[in-house]
């Protein structure tokens, strides 16, 4: 009995000792790492940076979309110099594509936080090449500190979110930055309670200034007819335009009132030799100014709202509309056109002929106002209408019937006078409807329909100067080979389809 005793005992030990001499051999399990961790203090889509305290979020999202009647142009329209003939381009395609990031982190003034957005942007009108033009494209780049906010942003004038209530409203009269994206460097105050006020220095809004050489057709800045870019006639850039608002955000919405100064800075006036020389003087800078007041209010119904903003500036135009400001209004339907000349201010004139005039600062006023309705939580519409206008004073108008031509004014600088019929004053508005479905909270499928009227600028005999007519006057099969002025209307119609990568 002993010896089977020892003999089972044995072989216990020699069991163990071989188990343990196993599992001294086997690798030990390291503990499991996160290598990327939740960051719960900026909402969700953020992590932790790996080994830092930086909080990071990749986004983005992808677009496709078709626009009829757009004239080659998703941005300013069809009353973009507009021939609307056999030859005109009414069907653009777009496709768009940005990648997002955001990062944060905490320091002793607050969250130091650096967004960008980048991408393509495809735009295909249907001529040689065009489907292409994939273009590098970004409209955001900002950084944001201690109520600081630097870079390429948007511009803290704005108030209504026509990202949010339109497909295309650069054809509507709004002065909304956000699609392209503005330079600003800005402080905020907080002041509790859902109320702030902004300062910030910003990229210059510019449309043209016009200015009159020494006799009266005669341009020296700026241009009459479709070949004009922003700034035109523009002297180079002193002083970044200075905006301010206050603004609260409560339960009820929220409501903003704002105001901006601009300098206009034209270059010089002509000598008697028509030419443009430091010598022949310049006029006095002015200072163009905007001011503003926009409002949200909550309906008591899921999801809607109503949402508008109203604008008046004198010498600071795109204040009141900031994509189809850009360039003079012309469109053409057969033997008839529309047209309309922006500006920021008009001069003329010579001081050798003491006729030298000011820059006589262009008034422009705009308004709009939207609707979002909710006819279940997953199909909504939104039902807007704008309307924008500029003006000239006597003076101004006189300077440039008399460089439009063929009989519409007389004379130079203080001198010139307009034939009686003779009216540059032009305005027009857009009523339309967006409808979309959410199909989820990152995608949805929309259509716009969308209707523009211009009220044209006038000329004392009813026909278009071959100064501002959208093509030569050969397009016209009337009397003298000249348009017909008219009151034109055009409607355009977008289909999109978008999808978010985070919702």
């Amino acid at each position: 009995m002993k010896m089977v005793k020892s003999l089972l005992l044995g072989s216990a030990a020699g069991l163990v000792a071989v188990t343990a001499g196993q599992a001294a051999d086997l690798p030990v399990k390291a503990q499991p790492v996160q290598y990327v961790k939740i960051c719960s203090l900026y909402g969700a889509g953020f992590y932790y940076m790996p080994g830092t305290d930086t909080c990071l979020k990749i986004g983005g999202w992808v677009r496709a979309e078709v626009t009829n009647q757009s004239n080659g142009s998703l941005t300013n329209g069809p009353f973009n110099a507009s021939v609307n003939d056999r030859a005109t381009n009414n069907l653009t395609v777009r496709a768009r594509g940005y990648i997002t990031a955001d990062a944060r982190e905490q320091t002793s003034y607050g969250v130091a936080r650096g967004y960008i957005a980048v991408g393509l942007s495809s735009n295909d009108v249907g001529t040689t090449g065009s489907e292409t033009s994939n273009t590098f494209s970004s409209n955001r780049a900002f950084v944001q500190w201690a109520g600081f906010t630097a870079g390429l942003g948007r511009s803290f004038f704005d108030f209504y979110n026509a990202a949010a209530l339109n497909y295309r409203a650069g054809y509507m009269a709004t002065e909304d930055t956000g699609d392209g994206g503005w330079w600003t460097w800005a402080y905020t105050a907080n002041f509790g309670g859902g109320f702030s006020a902004t300062l910030s220095a910003e990229a210059r809004r510019m449309t043209q200034i016009i200015g009159q050489g020494t006799a009266a057709a005669v341009l020296v800045e700026g241009g009459l007819n479709s070949g004009v870019t922003s700034g035109e006639g523009y002297g180079g850039w002193q002083v970044p335009d200075i905006v301010a608002n206050l603004r609260v955000d409560q339960a009820w919405g929220n409501a903003q009132v704002m105001g901006a100064l601009h300098q206009v800075n034209a270059p010089y006036y002509a000598n008697p030799a028509g030419t443009v020389l430091e010598s022949a003087g310049h006029p006095s800078d002015q200072w163009g100014w905007a001011v503003g007041a926009g409002l949200h209010l909550n309906i008591p119904l899921p999801g809607d709202y109503i949402e508008g903003e109203v604008n008046y500036s004198q010498g600071a135009s795109k204040y009141d509309n900031n994509t189809v400001g850009t360039v003079n209004q012309l469109f053409g339907q057969g033997a008839s056109q529309t047209f309309g000349i922006t500006s920021d201010c008009v001069y003329g004139g010579t001081v050798a002929a003491t006729t030298n005039t000011s820059c006589i600062l262009t008034t422009a006023w705009s308004a709009v106002l939207a609707l979002e309705h909710f006819w279940t939580p997953n199909w909504h519409e939104s039902f807007s209408a704008s309307y924008g206008a500029e003006s000239y004073n006597t003076l101004a108008n006189g300077i440039l019937c008399s460089m439009e031509g063929g009989g519409n004014g007389a004379g130079t600088g203080t001198a010139a006078t307009a034939t009686a019929g003779c009216n540059n004053n032009w305005s027009y508005w857009t009523a339309g409807t967006r409808l979309q479905w959410d199909v989820t909270k990152s995608f949805y499928i929309g259509v716009e329909a969308l209707y523009i009227k211009y009220n044209s600028a006038q000329t004392f005999n009813g026909l278009i100067p071959t100064t501002v007519g959208v093509g030569a006057p050969s397009n016209c099969a009337v009397a003298a080979g000249n348009c017909v002025v008219a009151n034109e209307s055009d409607w355009a119609f977008t289909l999109r389809m978008h999808k978010d990568f985070l919702p």
